[in-house]
């Protein structure tokens, strides 16, 4: 009897196991975002987030698939089914946890300003009456939209700020720290320079996004990060894709 107990335990176990395997997260991400999201040479989604899910996903049990949504359309998506979950940058704000559920954060930045390297401007209150850009909808656009005296240019895409400040278009661009350095140091390396890191009163977390209430997707998705972070995948992935 106790042998029998024995081998049935096992069995159950195997089958939870394979379950578990056999879970997939569907992720919408605007990939315009690199080294967070991307799309690179090959035509894959990749980056840092990317990475991030993947581990988590091994180490929580679930297989995630990654679909390139627009920004602007992202959260609509969401609520209307067509996807599990966004991962895409999202920082966690009171605002956006009254209409969605976050996942435990997953990665820490800050808002940087990018300006021609050229440039004299050392701070966003330096652009009174000139043009920033930043995307539609984001903390980066909040940020200018608040700032006084400041030009605020709303984009569709991150690419198309940046594109616009190295052909002297606008002034200077807001955006997420790993985004700013990846354009400076590599697209833009000849024309443009991160001026500052701003104070805009404490560092911005990002979190998965899920719709109110599921429960089952959010448990999956904390159970990963909190894996990923206590192994010290996360160390490993900022190495590999942002250098710090």
């Amino acid at each position: 009897m106790l042998k029998r107990t024995a081998v049935m335990l096992v069995a159950l176990c195997a089958l939870c196991g394979s379950a578990r395997a056999g879970i997939t997260i569907v992720f919408a991400t605007d990939a315009t975002w690199p080294p967070m999201e991307f799309v690179n040479a090959d035509g894959q989604i990749a980056g840092y987030s990317v990475d991030f899910m993947r581990a988590a996903g091994r180490e929580a049990g679930f297989t995630p698939v990654f679909r390139n949504v627009a920004w602007e359309e992202i959260f609509a998506g969401l609520a209307a089914g067509r996807y599990d979950a966004v991962c895409s940058s999202v920082s966690i704000t009171g605002e956006r946890k009254k209409e969605m559920d976050f996942s435990e954060p997953y990665f820490t930045v800050h808002q940087a300003l990018v300006v021609p390297k050229k440039s004299h401007v050392h701070d966003l209150a330096d652009l009174g009456g000139r043009k920033v850009g930043a995307q539609a909808g984001t903390t980066g656009y909040s940020v200018i939209r608040a700032a006084e005296g400041v030009i605020a240019r709303p984009y569709e895409k991150i690419g198309l700020a940046m594109e616009d400040l190295n052909m002297g278009r606008i002034d200077a661009v807001v955006c997420d720290d790993p985004v700013a350095a990846n354009y400076a140091l590599f697209k833009y390396r000849d024309t443009l320079k991160v001026a500052t890191l701003l104070r805009t009163g404490k560092a911005e977390r990002y979190g998965v996004v899920v719709r109110k209430g599921n429960s089952r997707v959010l448990d999956l998705l904390n159970r990963g990060i909190a894996a990923v972070r206590a192994r010290g995948i996360d160390r490993e992935l900022e190495k590999k894709w942002i250098g710090r």
